[in-house]
Order: structure tokens, then sequence, then C-alpha cells
């Protein structure tokens, strides 16, 4: 696995939030805009190729493997892809202190700026000549990308894949959407808290490397653990606003759960999607309720931001190292609690053999995914 995100590398984040610390601090990177708590990776927003390039590389050297890898898939995702230089480009504006000063705009390729580039540069870095992807489905992008590999794997098109998801959102029109619709946090993101007031975007990216168990065996691979099954709906119902019943997002459980010949029982721990925002967290504590009242349950984007599209990635990743240390991440930020949930306050050990994950996106996008320890 590789991961970047604003505590830092996959080692540094996974030790952050054992210590519940926050990435996320005021910042003013547009100065049209008022001081934000943020989740940024430097003191700018960065870039996405860069992101993306930190962490490939360090997956590779974690699956001890060395490029080129030709027959290994790709698949890689983002909800915003390259929006922070499509947005500079229409408006041939140079704000001070910009990463894109104009005369690098004019030798901009748009080719180079489509959706699917940072799954075009990961395939560059590792050499591939399998099959390569780019889906984008809001803040379910990075789960999306994780079970394409997958089924990459299981229909025996790959015996490996790189996947995961990679974002930048920290943009002027990411920020003013997000400010119009109420959903932008002023001081801190404070998950399932009373007093939550909304998201704070963060910056991140995340990778793992599926393997064929035979594979991974066959070569003394170090395995963090299992992918199991997936399960996703759609909505159909607002542009934003998730369905407050929950009954699609429970669908897209109850076929998870059915795909891995699992049960709630069997659940140990789930990682919740856990925006911050008023909506979201009420509805996604109504379905946990419903599903297993006595589960342990945290988020970790009060340490991370919300990092939309790589989120699941993300989220798949800090589960997977909960899974091999056996220790389940705080819910960094939460202090007072509005639903009656067993949320994980500080680190703790626990026998872990199941893990599901949820990523809720905006047009109903839901996508939930379960890991097992190997």
């Amino acid at each position: 696995m590789g991961l970047l995100s604003s505590l830092g590398s996959l080692s540094s984040s996974w030790e952050g939030l054992l210590a519940l610390k926050s990435g996320i601090k005021l910042h003013q990177p547009f100065s049209d805009f008022p001081l934000l708590p943020l989740g940024l990776i430097e003191e700018k927003p960065g870039e996405l190729n860069y992101f993306i390039q930190v962490v490939v590389t360090a997956a590779l050297e974690n699956a001890r493997l060395v490029p080129p890898l030709p027959d290994c898939g790709v698949v890689i995702g983002s909800s915003r892809s390259y929006q922070a230089v499509w947005e500079l480009l229409a408006t041939e504006i140079t704000p001070p202190n910009s990463l894109f000063p104009q005369e690098k705009l004019r030798g901009v390729n748009w080719l180079e700026t489509l959706p699917n580039q940072a799954s075009i540069t990961a395939a560059r870095i590792i050499g591939s000549t399998a099959p390569v992807l780019a889906p984008m489905a809001a803040c379910a992008t990075g789960i999306w990308a994780i079970a394409h590999g997958f089924e990459l794997i299981q229909q025996g098109r790959c015996q490996r894949v790189l996947v995961g998801a990679t974002e930048a959102p920290i943009t002027r029109l990411t920020l003013a959407g997000f400010e119009k619709l109420g959903a932008l946090a002023k001081t801190g993101c404070y998950p399932f808290d009373k007093q939550r007031s909304g998201l704070v975007l963060g910056e991140g990216a995340a990778v793992l490397i599926l393997e064929s168990a035979e594979l991974a065996l066959s070569r003394g691979a170090e395995i963090y653990g299992k992918i199991l099954g997936f399960g996703f709906s759609c909505d159909a119902y607002h542009m934003s606003t998730p369905e407050s019943s929950g009954k699609t997002a429970r669908s897209a459980i109850n076929q998870c759960l059915e795909r891995s010949n699992i049960s709630a029982s069997d659940i140990d721990y789930i990682h919740a999607h856990g925006t911050g925002t008023k909506l979201n967290d009420a509805r996604e504590a109504k379905i946990i309720q419903e599903l297993c009242p006595h589960v342990a349950v945290s988020s970790t984007k009060g340490a991370t931001g919300h990092t939309l599209g790589a989120s699941g990635a993300l989220a798949a990743a800090f589960s997977l190292m909960s899974l091999k240390y056996q220790q389940l991440p705080p819910c960094v930020g939460l202090k007072e609690a509005e639903f009656d949930l067993d949320f994980v306050r500080v680190t703790r050990k626990k026998n872990i053999e199941n893990i599901l994950c949820f990523s809720f996106g905006f047009g109903g996008q839901n996508a939930v995914m379960a890991l097992g320890k190997q």
C-alpha cells in the first residue's frame, strides 16, 4: 500500500491517527477566500500527478516490486481530477502563490488533464500494458476503483492490479460549491458530534496492490488482508442530499454481506463515511443502529479531512492497517456523540476478523466493501 494525507505517509498517518492527531489546520490558499480549516499535505494546494507518483512509488516499495510490471492492471479514480488546472485555464487567472504560473499554463496539453490521466500516469510509472481504468463516482470512487481491480483478478484477466484513488480538491470552485451548499465547516471536522457543522476538504491519495492469493503466496508477499466483497446502489433521489430512509444504502450493505458470505454479526468494526455533515452522519448512524448497533465505529475524516473521491481508498488502507495491527483508529474530532453507537474514542485493541467500509457520495452513490483478516 501507499498513502498520502494531511498527516503524511501511510505510517505517519496511521501513527497520527492512533495518537488522536489531526492534519487539519486553518489555511488561506486563495486571497479571495477567508481562513478555512483544510487538510493540506503541504502549505499550498498540491498537484494530482505528484500525489499519485508518491503513493505508487511507496506501494511498489512496500510490496517489494520493481517495474516494469507489464501484466499489472491499473484502476485509479478521482472525483475532481484536474479541476484546479481547468479553472485556471478557463479564467486565465494566475492567483498569488499559484502552483500553475501563467507561463506553465501556456504549455499545458489539455489531453493530459482529462479525468483518466491519473490512471495513465500510474500505468506509465509501473510500465503496465494491461487494462487501465479510471472510474469516477463522487465520494464512492475509491471503493469503486478497488472493486474494478478485484473483478479483473476474479475474471482471470490479471493476477495483479494497482488500485486506488487520488484527489487534489482545494480549488476555488470546489470551496465555493460546498460553501453554497452550506456543507463547509468553519472550525473543523467533527464526525457524529452534536456540534458538527460540515465537512473539511482534504487532499490525499491511496493505492493498494491487489494480487490473487496464488501469486501473493508464491512470492511470499506481506499480506495485509483480503477483500471479501462489495455492494453498490444509487439513491436516484437528489443531486447532493442523501435519501433519508437509507433503504438504498442498506441494499448496498446487504449485497456486500451476501457476496462476502458473512452476516452483520460477523462484523467487528465499521469504518464509517462520517463526513461531519448533519444529513450524512444522521442517516449513516441510523443505518448502523439498524444493522449492528453494538459494533465499533469510527471515521478518520476528523484527522485527514474529506478527500472526496480518494476517501474510500484511504478508508481501505486504514482498515487494512487495523487488520494487520489489530487496533481500531479513533474517531478524531468526536467529543459529544449525538448517536447511541459504540464510537471508538481512543485507540482500541481488539480481535478483528471482518471490517465494513462505507462510502456515500453525491448523486446517491452508495459503496460498501468488506475486508477480512488473512
